[in-house]
C-alpha cells in the first residue's frame, strides 16, 4: 500500500497498475473519446445520467475537460480517464472513465464513484481494477473515510464490480438519479476505510 506514498493528494494525479492507467483526460484525447463514445452509444445510453429539466445543452468535449480540470483543482473531484496498454504494445487506448465526485471534506471525507467502459473491453476486469486502484489511493493516500457506488438494480455488469470488491449494500434509494430520461431507483454500496483489507482492494481482486 506504500505504492502511493510519493503521489500528490491533489489533482492532477495518475495511477497505474499492470498496463491499466487512470489519468487526466486531455484535449489531445478528443478524437479517441468521441470515437469510443460513438461506438458505445447503445451500450451506455440506458445508464447515462440525464437532465430532468431538459433545458441544459449537452456539454462539449472542451467544456468537459475544462470542468474536470477546474473541479480537480478545487478538490471536489478526481476525474480520471481509463487507459489500457495491450500486451506487446506501447500506445495506451482510451477505454473508459472513472470519476470520484463530489469529494466531501470536513466531518464526512467521502465520495461517490461513477464509471463506464467501452463494450469492446467489458468483461476484462478493467472496471474492477480501476475501482480498486482508485479506492486504494483515495483511502490510503487522500485519507477519505467513505466511498460509495450507486447502481441501477438491473445494471448487472456494474453489480458484478461491487460484488468482486466486497462493497456492502446499504439498500435502495428511491428515484435517486435521473437516468436515460426518468428517475430511477439505485442500490447503494459502500466501504469505509476501516473496512479496507490490510493489503488493499487490488489484492482482494487479484
Amino acid at each position: 500500500m506504500n505504492r502511493f506514498a510519493a503521489l500528490p493528494t491533489t489533482w492532477p494525479v495518475t495511477l497505474d497498475h499492470q498496463g491499466l492507467e487512470l489519468a487526466p483526460l486531455r484535449y489531445s484525447h478528443r478524437k479517441q473519446w468521441h470515437e469510443v463514445r460513438r461506438r458505445n452509444l447503445a451500450w451506455l445510453t440506458p445508464w447515462e445520467a440525464t437532465d430532468p429539466t431538459g433545458s441544459q445543452a449537452p456539454m462539449t468535449y472542451g467544456s468537459m475537460v475544462r470542468a474536470h480540470n477546474r473541479d480537480g483543482a478545487a478538490g471536489v473531484s478526481y476525474p480520471w480517464a481509463i487507459f489500457q496498454t495491450p500486451p506487446g504494445e506501447t500506445r495506451a487506448q482510451l477505454v473508459g472513465q472513472l470519476i470520484a465526485a463530489p469529494v466531501l471534506w470536513g466531518s464526512m471525507r467521502s465520495t461517490s464513484l461513477g464509471y463506464w467502459v467501452d463494450q469492446a473491453h467489458a468483461g476484462q476486469n478493467i472496471v474492477p481494477t480501476a475501482v480498486a486502484l482508485a479506492s486504494d489511493y483515495l483511502f490510503t493516500r487522500v485519507r477519505l473515510h467513505r466511498i460509495e457506488i450507486n447502481i441501477v438494480p438491473d445494471n448487472a455488469p456494474s453489480l458484478r464490480v461491487v460484488e468482486k470488491l466486497g462493497f456492502r449494500s446499504e439498500g435502495i434509494r428511491k428515484n435517486y438519479i435521473h437516468i436515460n430520461g426518468q428517475w430511477r431507483d439505485h442500490e447503494s454500496f459502500a466501504l469505509t476505510r476501516d473496512e479496507l483489507p490490510s493489503d488493499g482492494l487490488l489484492s482482494r481482486l487479484h
